[in-house]
């Protein structure tokens, strides 16, 4: 064996896994450690039992296990075997199992103490895929509570050492190979904005041709950018082999691709991210990166994970250039700016932040995970994706409503597919359509079955008449699915459901209805837009049981479904359509309007009036009305408001606007009614005390009076709301008598007093009385006697007696007190 880089720390690690059962190995690409590292383990007097290697991708698992197996001297089968989907290589004197990130999650969740298993190593644990990151979390668990004999080891060239070590134990090891480090030099294309992305990069790969030698790699985001490039290709140079790379590849075609020529021909593998890491390519020293990655995200808005193409982070890129450099010098050629290089994501987010996790929810709930958080999460799940799995999870029926798994929700966890596609399957199988079902979902996970088109059930058609190897294989394990799901259920009678049906009840919120007449526009049962191409075959549908969609939430385009009749819902997914009591805000009236509805989520079959609407509905339902518009919706009368007012001024919590809307429920509910104007305004004052209670009153007439009274007797609301601060407007002959200036609160506070004429007109602002009285004062009096001259305007105010009667009818009624005091 030709000595690699990873044999120089192997010894470190060896050691280590002697001394604990966890480590972290960081070494670069082409330093070998995908194929070393289980071979060396197996040597050890502690691994009695099988190394699992986990690896991201079918192609990749192959591969490593093919030439480990051909190190050893050996077929895969034998010493080395692998486990994937479509393909298995296995036997009884298998000890090193390469298997995928999705098959090792399926095999601890049925055999959580991996009897027979002594290590798992978790190969390119960078990438962050959600099974690795589960599996990573699951087999932690599982060495903690069950197996500390087991060795895990996550290892990478581009991981944070430290954050894994961390998440394994404070004690674990960081062992890090230097690599071989081969030149490697970039060529900075640009981007080609005006051309087609086939066209940019068969031009990208032709100079590259005529500049180099060896073989070229080159990275598309897609099967049908591939495609089109291999056709171009093709078409220029006869004479270069040129290989497409990529999950739908037949096996026979990915060998072809990943291995030299036998021939000695010069060849161009053109290559999505499945190239860019666990594969070395042999001969492959040029690499030409179009820079962009297509990765699946789950739209929360649309309820469907869709494929998006984005610009590969700075980490992928680094990868895919790497691929140049494994074997010798190398040379990379990028599609974009060297100066747009830094602008680019330092790395792809992890699935766990962007993927659905219903899947993760569902295997936990079967795991029997208590707090999820207490697990080993890289990054735990989002609070708000895990609400959105477990009620998804709910309506298919797998989590009870204490969010425990039910037993059919365990029957769709051991089931090798998402959980709609498991439900589906179950639901085929228990009414006779069981195979239909099993095709149904195989073609969802499978792309490129059964070619291209948005209707699958042509598709359907078309992969069930393909010959192919792939097809066959893909047929013999849909069958055994359906056999597996028979054995899970009992037979409903009834005759089968039809595909679309069967798509449906896996995906009850993807079911579509036609909104307009040229079939473009759809909504789905969700409440979301869906757009359809004007010219497929499905626009003359009634409804559509959506398999596929792509592009944002607001009108994401529909790229799989099959067409329903509205005969074929009403019938087959009668148990879907709920009697709902519906409530609507008539705002013009304020008033809720109460209907019952037969409905499918966002589709009305039938509406009429409900005569006797739930009241504790009809208050939450305002209660949210209320918090959506404010405390103004509300019939509060006059003296509320001024309620309100004065402890906003004083800082009283209790009557505080958003502890009010927060708290609607308590004091606000009871009185609600249908009519907001039959809601009492004295109900809702005395509400409002209640909250306050008798020390929170108190402290708002200490800090805010409602009043104040005048020396003249009469009384003025204070006015906590002016821009000028808490003021009263007064009549000024109101204050005569008055030597200091009025005051408010605790601790007291000039109030702003608005000194009016006996005819209500503005005299004077002040929040100084008696600056007033012996300042401006004279000025006012000049004014005010000749348009007031029945009133009194003494020159020494505040040594007067307050009143606010005439001249003569304060000194007629002086003289009456003089008289009845001489008597």
């Amino acid at each position: 064996m030709t000595d690699l880089p990873i044999h120089a720390v192997l010894p470190e690690l060896l050691a280590a896994l002697r001394q604990g059962p966890y480590a972290v190995l960081i070494a670069p690409p082409g330093a070998g450690k995908t194929t070393s590292v289980a071979p060396a383990l197996i040597r050890e007097p502690w691994c009695s039992g099988k190394v699992i290697l986990l690896s991201p991708r079918r192609v990749a698992a192959r591969a490593a296990a093919e030439r480990m197996a051909e190190l050893l001297g050996e077929s895969a089968g034998q010493t080395v075997g692998y486990l994937t989907r479509l393909d298995s290589k296995q036997s009884a004197k298998t000890r090193i199992l390469v298997m995928t990130e999705a098959i090792f999650v399926a095999t601890i969740l049925h055999d959580p103490e991996l009897q027979g298993v002594s290590a798992v190593l978790f190969d390119e644990a960078h990438e962050r895929h959600l099974d690795s990151d589960l599996g990573l979390a699951l087999a932690v668990e599982s060495a903690g509570v069950l197996r500390e004999d087991l060795r895990i080891v996550p290892m990478s060239a581009t991981i944070d050492g430290q954050r894994f070590a961390s998440l394994l134990g404070a004690n674990t090891p960081v062992i890090e190979s230097e690599g071989k480090a081969w030149p490697l030099s970039f060529r900075w294309l640009g981007a080609a904005p005006e051309k087609r992305l086939e066209e940019a990069m068969t031009s990208a790969v032709l100079t590259a041709w005529r500049e180099q030698e060896g073989d070229i790699l080159a990275f598309l985001p897609g099967v049908g950018e591939i495609t089109r490039t291999v056709e171009r290709l093709s078409e220029r140079l006869s004479d270069a082999l040129v290989l497409p790379l990529h999950g739908q590849c037949e096996p026979a075609a990915q060998r072809a691709a990943i291995r030299r020529d036998p021939a000695g021909r010069r060849r161009i593998v053109l290559a999505t991210s499945i190239a860019e890491t666990s594969l070395t390519l042999d001969g492959v020293s040029v690499v030409v990166d179009a820079g962009l990655s297509r990765r699946p995200e789950f739209d929360k808005a649309a309820g469907v994970t869709r494929l998006i193409t984005t610009r590969a982070s700075q980490a992928s890129a680094a990868q895919r250039a790497g691929r140049a450099a494994r074997q010798g010098p190398g040379v990379a050629y990028r599609l974009w700016e060297e100066a747009a290089h830094a602008g680019r994501a330092a790395y792809d987010p992890p699935e766990m932040l962007t993927s659905d996790l219903a899947p993760l929810t569902l295997a936990l709930a079967q795991w029997g995970a208590g707090d999820m958080a207490d697990m080993a999460w890289i990054d735990p799940p989002p609070a708000a994706a895990l609400a959105a799995a477990r009620a998804k999870l709910a309506s298919l029926g797998a989590l009870d409503g204490d969010g425990r798994i039910t037993a059919h929700g365990r029957a769709m966890a051991s089931l090798p597919m998402g959980p709609e596609q498991a439900h589906m399957l179950l639901y085929g199988a228990a009414r006779g359509a069981g195979e239909a079902a099993a095709e149904l979902a195989f073609l969802l996970q499978e792309r490129g079955l059964g070619g291209r088109g948005d209707d699958l059930l042509a598709r359907l058609e078309r992969w069930r008449r393909d010959r192919s190897p792939k097809a066959e294989a893909a047929r013999q394990m849909a069958r055994g699915w359906a056999r597996r799901a028979k054995g899970m259920v009992e037979r409903v009678a009834g005759e089968p459901p039809p595909e679309g049906v069967l798509l449906a009840e896996g995906f009850p919120d993807n079911l579509a209805k036609r909104r307009d007449a040229s079939g473009e526009e759809w909504l789905a049962a969700g409440g979301r837009g869906l757009a359809l191409d004007p010219l497929s075959p499905l626009t003359r549908a009634d409804y559509l049981a959506v398999g596929e969609a792509q592009g944002a939430a607001k009108g994401a385009r529909i790229t799989g479904a099959i067409a329903l009749s509205e005969a074929e819902v009403l019938t087959h997914l009668a148990h879907r359509i709920e009697r709902r009591s519906t409530l609507r805000w008539v705002g013009d009236e304020a008033r809720v309007e109460a209907l019952l509805e037969r409905r499918l989520g966002a589709f009305v079959f039938a509406r009429g009036s409900d005569p006797s609407p739930d009241p504790k509905a009809i208050a939450a339902f305002l209660c949210e009305k209320i918090r959506a518009e404010g405390l103004a919706l509300l019939p509060l009368g006059r003296a509320s408001l001024n309620l309100l007012k004065r402890a906003r001024y004083a800082g009283v919590a209790a009557l505080d606007e958003q502890a009010l809307l927060d708290e609607l429920e308590e004091w606000a509910a009871p009185h609600l009614k249908r009519r907001l104007d039959q809601v009492q305004a004295g109900a809702l004052h005395q509400a409002l005390l209640d909250r306050l209670g008798w020390d929170g009153k108190q402290a708002i007439d200490r800090l805010a009076p409602p009043e104040f009274h005048s020396p003249a007797g009469s009384s003025h609301a204070i006015d906590y709301e002016d821009a000028g601060g808490p003021s009263i407007e007064i009549r000024v002959q109101a204050l005569f008598g008055l030597e200091r200036h009025p005051t408010f609160g605790s601790p007291p506070q000039p109030l702003l007093l608005k000194l009016t004429s006996p005819g209500g007109k503005p005299i004077q602002t002040t929040r100084d009385l008696p600056g007033f009285w012996r300042g401006s004062w004279r000025d006012v009096v000049k004014d005010m006697k000749g348009r007031y001259p029945k009133h009194r305007w003494p020159d020494e105010p505040w040594a007067e007696d307050p009143s606010l009667k005439t001249k003569n009818a304060f000194n007629a009624g002086k003289k009456q007190g003089e008289g009845k005091g001489r008597s």
